[in-house]
């Protein structure tokens, strides 16, 4: 009877374990903090880094055109050739007077001269000589006055070459060989463009811009790196990074956003003036920072993130934590996670909260169910 007894609670126990699964099999990523640049993505244009309007400073008819439209002009080279007789003429003017001026400059000088030792000995009188003394000295302020004519003449002819400001990528021609053009016309002959380097203005909110001082300010990030990426307008990444240079102390009533410069260098000359670009850029780096892959975190029809914990006792446990941005294909965590925390990110489809699993390092291969070799004992023969 106690070997019937014993038989059959050995059989119970053998169908019980055969009826309860095996714990689920579950794949968990172990939280570290770390520090995370913030990257941001704006739009902007792209603007010359230095840009000079050519204008004639005598007046006069166009006699050349000396550049080719579109080519690269180094500055002083010559543009425009002004007709320059006017101008020789008036030179030629200026150095006769000049001559003459000191011609007569010498002739009172000698005057007084002549008079001072004259004076002494009361041979003609004072006044005379203080005369003589006005004369010389309005001589010599009329040679300098003519000098400076001279200069100015000398000037104005060479004003007749129209040289090229700054180095750069000249535009097309607004006037033609035979123009009559003014000193100091409002309409530019042409327009040079610097474009290696090259700057990128960037909008950004104002109240992002005050959330992130706010941030810096509290602590909980510190500053990034000046370095900007840039992506053009087919979806091609800028193969030379750029430094943020400054951002402008002032908001655009308008629009509500400050402007950052960034600068590139362009020895291609692919990025031109007003190309419009994505730049991609951090301007802070959080401290202490939790990434979870995104398969990990879940989030309710209200949008409140959680994430399924694995417990100390191999038990879920679900949590709610703040994800509000993406950092590549993570979340980043900002409260609700601690270093050390073990976050479920396979198999969540299959369990719950409160259920116990078999943990196992997220990537980890399942483990193969093992086939049942065991055969049925034969039968005794009947004695």
């Amino acid at each position: 009877m106690l070997l019937v007894v014993v038989t059959a609670l050995a059989g119970c126990k053998k169908a019980d374990d055969k009826a309860k699964p095996p714990p689920t099999e579950v794949g968990y990523v172990v939280m570290k903090t770390e520090s995370v640049a913030l990257a941001t993505e704006l739009g902007g244009r792209t603007s010359a880094y230095e840009t000079s309007d050519v204008r004639p400073q005598v007046s006069g008819v166009i006699q050349a055109r000396l550049f080719e439209e579109g080519s690269l002009v180094k500055a002083g080279q010559t543009l425009y050739r002004i007709d320059p007789s006017l101008y020789r003429a008036a030179e030629a003017q200026a150095r006769a007077n000049l001559a003459s001026a000191e011609a007569t400059r010498e002739t009172a000088e000698a005057k007084a001269k002549r008079y001072k030792p004259l004076s002494e000995i009361e041979a003609v009188s004072l006044q005379d000589y203080s005369d003589a003394l006005a004369v010389s000295r309005q001589a010599a302020a009329s040679v300098a006055q003519n000098k400076a004519l001279v200069d100015i003449a000398a000037i104005n002819q060479r004003f007749t070459s129209v040289p090229a400001p700054i180095t750069g990528r000249i535009g097309r021609s607004i006037v033609t060989t035979g123009a009559l053009v003014t000193a100091n016309q409002a309409d530019a002959l042409t327009t040079i463009q610097r474009l290696d380097p090259i700057f990128v203005d960037i909008p950004q909110s104002s109240a992002d811009l005050v959330a992130l001082r706010r941030s810096l300010a509290s602590g909980n990030t510190i500053p990034s790196s000046a370095e900007v990426l840039l992506k053009l307008e087919d979806g091609s990444d800028y193969p030379a990074a750029g430094r943020l240079e400054f951002a402008e102390a002032m908001v655009d009533s308008g629009t509500g956003a400050v402007t950052l410069r960034a600068r590139f260098p362009n020895a291609a000359g692919l990025l031109l003036p007003g190309m419009y670009v994505r730049a991609r850029l951090s301007q802070s780096t959080a401290r202490d920072a939790i990434l979870v892959p995104q398969q990990g975190v879940s989030r309710d029809p209200r949008g409140n993130a959680a994430v399924m914990l694995v417990g100390a006792d191999d038990k879920l446990v679900q949590k709610s934590v703040k994800a509000d941005r993406t950092v590549g294909d993570k979340w980043l965590v900002s409260s609700g996670l601690a270093a050390g925390d073990r976050v479920v990110v396979e198999g969540l489809s299959r369990v719950k909260a409160g259920q116990a699993v078999k943990p196992v390092p997220a990537g980890s291969k399942p483990a193969e169910k093992q086939a049942d070799t065991r055969q049925a004992a034969p039968e005794s023969a009947p004695k």
